[in-house]
């Protein structure tokens, strides 16, 4: 037999006979006063087995959460005496409150994470950080059941030993209480007299004091932190923020529409790396990749003889105007307009409320770093001996590679990728995942690669770069797949293996200031680095590397700088999109199968086929899904991911939705216009509601409506047979 089916069959019998034999009458008060000297008796006649059975009835009764440990504790009390009394009482307690801990974790866990998954991943998260702190407080607090606490921990992940220990403490006051009462057990009358509200009172305070302590702790460690600094009796500014990127634009921008003093110091060019190198340039060079792909099968439109030759260089001549055309919106003219003062030049951090830049020394209330990222170049023997190209570099060539390489499988990768191929390289892309798009579901990445191959990309997954090496003046990639070695040729290849943050070079090390493993600034909830008024944003924190994040980050950072003192607020990041701009184009929002089952959330999942709409056929479209994950029965949107046409864009419907917590049903009510793309939306919601239709009520309205037609009699016999076979 199953054991999680034997431990509640045992649970449920050791109930069952405490209900028959009235266990929960015998552990009163009155009982308990009545049969004390016979209790005393046994007690003196053999006091290590009484003791032994004392303390494992004891542990059973909070095991099983059976009423009665109360007057336990004190019997506790009045038989043992105040130092064994409260040993007893105190162990027995903790260790049965364990047990039910871990019959909670045992049987009840799992079906609540199938249920509650999402709401429990985010609790076990906090649990994760301060779950020993806040089980301590309600320990100290008799207001909280303990039964309840102990049935609520077993839910979270806390571990079994925390769990133990710190209810081994926060209980032994309590538990104090108790016993010296039963000590004087003769004089008590009723357990409130116990538990009187002064009592109670005194608790609640004992409950906050943690909370307060942990106040006055942050407190100190601040002051600790700024030991040694020269705390400077006034400021220049505000805020001084280092990177003129989207999180440092942000946080320039809002400081300043508050009248905040504010700098803004950038060494290379304002926009920072998306207006720069990134976002921007790819999205324009990924149009003429389009473009021509889309000459190139013109004949399905019913124009014919149509041809295109790339012009590589004018191509990347309309890149850099695309970037030049963009950048007055972050310019310095613009900010300095807005009441930024914007210096150009290598800012560095010199102690937490001073930064050089150019010779001078800025003192300011709080500091923001938005330093960004840059391309990881990976230790690859031979590596430098090519003339590799990261998305840094890339836009400075001229001339179209024939032989190209691209050295990755996420986002970037599979963007350049295809754009290069669909503009005339011969494109090898090398992954060392079994997948390109390792973030996605599988069916989301074999559709892109799938589509890959479909224009030419030679895709090679599972596949490492070991090495590099010149051959006849080539460049040559020395390979291992299935445990053979390879070697691919090319003229140039782009290393897109990721990105790391740019933490080195303006103070962090000669602060002290932490980095989380992947290299990103350590910070809390609220962007505060080890230093409270030094705050970090975008790539340079995590966990999300976007442009849009970057932004959304700033905005915590600029309020929480300015106005901590009398509120803060905690960075959220439930409702985050993200989209790679392939073609198909790839875009997500919240949970997809793999985080959901990684999470063990429960979920339903509703696909509709692009293929199916519309606007998409007559486009020549009609290709890619959308995939909606719901909670199981009901129509709350966990995540959402869409493979087609300007994905990116039909996902700004989910993200509102989720933020403002719409379901299905609202979507599929509401009108979208005919033929768009944005109709895809409606349908999959229409999927959704067709099979969760209510089968019985319209098995009924169809009777109903033959009754009206006059089928009086048909419908006598349908009702007849349904009540024969006990429909």
């Amino acid at each position: 037999m199953n054991k999680k089916l034997l431990l509640i069959l045992g649970a449920i019998v050791a109930i069952i006979l405490a209900n028959v034999f009235d266990v929960g009458s015998l552990l009163t008060l009155e009982n308990i006063k009545a049969q004390q000297a016979k209790i005393d008796g046994m007690y003196q006649a053999n006091p290590l087995l009484f003791a032994g059975a004392f303390f494992l009835i004891y542990v059973a009764v909070a095991a099983l959460s059976i009423p009665g440990a109360v007057f336990l504790t004190l019997l506790s009390g009045a038989i043992f005496g105040l130092g064994v009394g409260l040993l007893i009482a105190s162990f027995a307690s903790s260790i049965g409150a364990t047990l039910a801990f871990l019959v909670s974790r045992y049987v009840l866990r799992s079906s609540v994470e199938a249920k509650f998954g999402e709401k429990l991943y985010m609790i076990n998260n906090s649990v994760e950080k301060e779950g020993a702190f806040y089980l301590f407080t309600m320990r100290l607090v008799p207001i909280f059941p303990f039964f309840l606490v102990n049935l609520v921990m077993g839910l979270t992940k806390i571990k079994t030993s925390v769990f133990y220990v710190v209810s081994q403490i926060g209980m032994l006051l309590g538990t104090f209480v108790f016993v010296n009462a039963g000590t004087q057990l003769a004089s008590i009358n009723a357990v409130n007299e116990i538990l009187s509200p002064k009592l109670i009172i005194s608790f609640a305070l004992l409950g906050i004091f943690p909370i307060v302590a942990k106040k006055i702790i942050d407190f100190v460690k601040a002051r600790k932190v700024y030991e040694g600094y020269d705390k400077p009796e006034q400021y220049d500014r505000d805020i001084v923020v280092l990177g003129a990127g989207s999180g440092g634009l942000v946080t320039a921008y809002i400081g300043a529409a508050v009248k905040a003093e504010v700098s803004l110091i950038e060494k290379h060019e304002m926009g920072g790396d998306c207006l720069n190198t990134g976002c921007v340039p790819s999205k324009a060079l990924i149009k003429s990749a389009k473009l021509k792909h889309s000459i190139d099968h013109a004949e399905k439109f019913g124009v014919v003889n149509a041809s295109a030759e790339v012009d590589f260089k004018a191509a990347l001549e309309r890149v850099h105007g695309v970037v030049a055309k963009i950048a007055p919106h972050d310019s310095p003219e613009r900010y300095r307009g807005l009441g930024v003062d914007v210096i150009k030049g290598q800012g560095k951090i010199v102690d937490p409320w001073r930064v050089e830049v150019n010779g001078e020394t800025l003192t300011t209330r709080n500091i923001v770093v938005a330093t960004g990222a840059e391309p990881f170049v990976p230790p690859i023997p031979g590596l430098d001996e090519v003339d590799y190209l990261t998305s840094d570099n890339l836009w400075n060539i001229d001339t179209l590679p024939q032989k190209l390489v691209v050295l990755g499988g996420g986002p970037i990768g599979c963007e350049l990728a295809q754009a290069f191929q669909r503009l005339g390289s011969q494109v090898t892309q090398v992954e060392m995942a079994p997948a390109i798009m390792g973030r996605e579901d599988p069916d989301v990445a074999e559709v892109v690669k799938a589509k890959f191959e479909a224009d030419g990309i030679n895709v090679m997954v599972d596949t490492k770069a070991v090495g590099f090496k010149k051959d006849g003046g080539g460049d040559v990639l020395i390979a291992e797949k299935d445990g053979n070695s390879l070697e691919i040729e090319f003229d140039k290849i782009i290393v897109a293996v990721g990105r790391r943050a740019r933490v080195t070079g303006f103070g962090l090390e000669e602060l002290g200031i932490g980095l989380n493993r992947n290299g990103t600034i350590e910070h809390n909830d609220y962007l505060q680095t080890d230093f409270p008024n030094i705050y970090a944003v975008g790539d340079v924190a995590g966990p999300y590397q976007f442009t849009h994040t970057a932004a959304h980050q700033a905005w915590y950072a600029a309020v929480n700088s300015l106005f901590g003192s009398l509120r803060k607020f905690r960075a959220d990041y439930r409702v985050i999109p993200w989209a790679t701009f392939t073609d198909p184009e790839v875009a997500r929002v919240g949970l997809n199968e793999t985080d959901a089952k990684e999470k063990k959330i429960a979920y339903e999942v509703t696909e509709y086929g692009i293929d199916d709409l519309d606007r998409a056929i007559a486009d020549g479209t009609d290709f890619g899904f959308i995939k909606v994950l719901t909670v199981p029965g009901k129509d709350k949107i966990l995540g959402v991911t869409i493979v087609g046409e300007h994905a990116g864009d039909l996902i700004a419907e989910y993200v509102l939705a989720m933020k403002n917590g719409i379901g299905l049903n609202k979507i599929l009510g509401t009108i979208h216009i005919y033929p768009t793309l944005a109709e895809s939306n409606k349908y999959v919601a229409g999927e959704w509601k067709r099979a969760h239709q209510p089968e019985t009520v319209l098995k009924w309205l169809k009777k109903f409506h033959a009754w009206r037609r006059g089928e009086g009699k048909k419908i006598n016999s349908e009702i007849a047979n349904d009540e024969s076979s006990g429909a």
